[in-house]
């Protein structure tokens, strides 16, 4: 049986009386989520400073039967790091463990605590003339123990990989308190199994990452960056094959954008915007490498392509500050959507080759279902990865009783075409009923075996994924 009092007597000994929030008013701004969509209760708030402090939060916890929920950045869209309304969760913080512990430029690593801002881990990597490539638009406020508990992807995906393919090793406090000590800078290291890769998507409820060893790359001394006016899905996904045949692995973004998604930006955030040619669809492209002529050679590549009128219009950047500006209009869509209030909100990922299709498909069934719908689609291309975001009308209450009608309009479709229905921004508890929907029942029961070797009491972060 749990004793509340004693149990917050011993983490108050663990973390000190300052890191210990016990007061509703207090915690409160940590109890609901970005989107305000998920709102909970805990019996108590957490900062440990260090790995052994983590640990030993979570024996405390084992103890006393008390579940916990790690929150990194608290940046997550689909509820993974808010407690249920229960109230009984000790909320695990992550924000004190903030070190770069190691920067091993000749290794090509950076090794780093989970409570590290996206940004600052990007910051240390440029110091040493590396880059960490790992790029989202809340890189200021989220944590890196929370975009590998959700498997980020962001807009470099298409050449770097998510950030499973960017972790070589992981400290992680398991649900007994146990420490592993995976960090290790190894890019081959077959000895038996990766355990690594339980940990990356697991968000926090198989344990809680303290620490990762990631992957850097040389900072590229040229990039070219272009917005391109396109006519449908079907030209974009020609374009990238374009792009890729002559580029290869200098193409890093190749991000569509639609018209309704770019006048969301214009209308709800501040401006100037750039001047951009009126089209239904749009295309963001950047190159990068060390050639120094890749501005030229992008410019030489669109010239045949505006003839062929595959391509209605062409802004190239001709100085960071240009491109900065070209990509703020992309990166704003999800602030923009916040402002312009309630939709129902999907992240998919398809074979590229099916982008197309499901666009047609999609837009087509949802506007015979609700024909006041707006629909604002925008992703990474490059990857499959489609935001694919549904304003069944312009009344709040219609859109949340419309939700589970649309969610499953689009999410039979991705079935159909062979996507998934969560691509980057993982399962929380927004996506638990999909998850049954559409794994198999062997994946189910592999991986409510996985949790419950791991995590025997279902204390990490319950009520999450499964």
């Amino acid at each position: 049986m749990m004793n509340a009092k004693h149990l917050l007597e011993q983490l108050r000994d663990i973390v000190g009386r300052d890191h210990l929030l016990t007061d509703d008013q207090a915690m409160q701004g940590l109890l609901s989520d970005w989107r305000n969509r998920y709102h909970g209760q805990a019996r108590c708030v957490v900062s440990p400073a260090d790995t052994a402090a983590v640990a030993a939060v979570v024996r405390a916890c084992a103890a006393h039967h008390a579940p916990i929920v790690p929150q990194g950045g608290n940046t997550g869209l689909c509820g993974a790091a808010t407690p249920s309304i229960i109230g009984d969760a000790v909320l695990l913080s992550l924000a004190r463990l903030r070190r770069v512990r190691e920067v091993d430029a000749a290794n090509g690593t950076i090794t780093v605590e989970a409570g590290c801002l996206l940004q600052q881990v990007r910051d240390a990597a440029a110091q040493v003339g590396r880059l960490f490539p790992l790029s989202l638009a809340s890189e200021g406020s989220c944590q890196i123990g929370g975009n590998l508990s959700t498997n980020a992807g962001g807009v470099q995906v298409l050449r770097y990989g998510n950030a499973r393919e960017l972790t070589l090793g992981l400290e992680v406090v398991l649900a007994s308190g146990e420490v592993w000590h995976g960090l290790r800078g190894l890019r081959k290291d077959n000895t038996g199994y990766d355990l690594k890769q339980l940990f990356i998507g697991a968000e926090g409820t198989l344990g809680v990452i303290t620490a990762a060893v990631l992957k850097l790359f040389p900072l590229p001394g040229d990039t070219a960056t272009a917005w391109l006016a396109i006519a449908s899905p079907t030209a974009a996904v020609q374009l990238l094959g374009k792009l890729q045949d002559r580029f290869g692995a200098s193409l890093t973004a190749c991000e569509l954008v639609s018209d309704i998604a770019l006048r969301l930006v214009r209308d709800h955030l501040p401006g100037p915007h750039p001047q951009l040619t009126d089209s239904r669809w749009h295309l963001l492209i950047e190159l990068t490498g060390g050639g120094g002529e890749l501005r030229q050679a992008l410019t030489d590549f669109l010239a045949p392509e505006l003839d062929a009128d595959l391509v209605a219009d062409a802004v190239l950047a001709h100085s960071q500050q240009q491109a900065r500006r070209l990509w703020a209009l992309r990166e704003n869509i999800g602030p923009a959507e916040k402002s312009a209030g309630p939709s129902v909100k999907h992240d998919i990922s398809l074979p590229i080759s099916r982008i197309a299709d499901f666009v047609d498909r999609a837009d087509q069934r949802l506007i015979e279902r609700f024909p006041d719908c707006r629909i604002v689609a925008f992703g990474h291309v490059g990857d499959g990865n489609l935001h694919y975001n549904v304003y069944p009308s312009g009344n709040p209450e219609i859109c949340q009783t419309a939700q589970e009608i649309v969610n499953q309009m689009v999410y039979d479709l991705i079935d159909e075409l062979g996507g998934s229905f969560s691509a980057e921004h993982g399962v929380g508890q927004l996506k638990r009923h999909e998850l049954l929907r559409y794994k198999s029942p062997l994946e189910i029961e592999l991986m409510r075996g996985i949790k419950s070797l791991l995590d025997p009491r279902g204390l990490m972060n319950p009520g999450k994924i499964l």
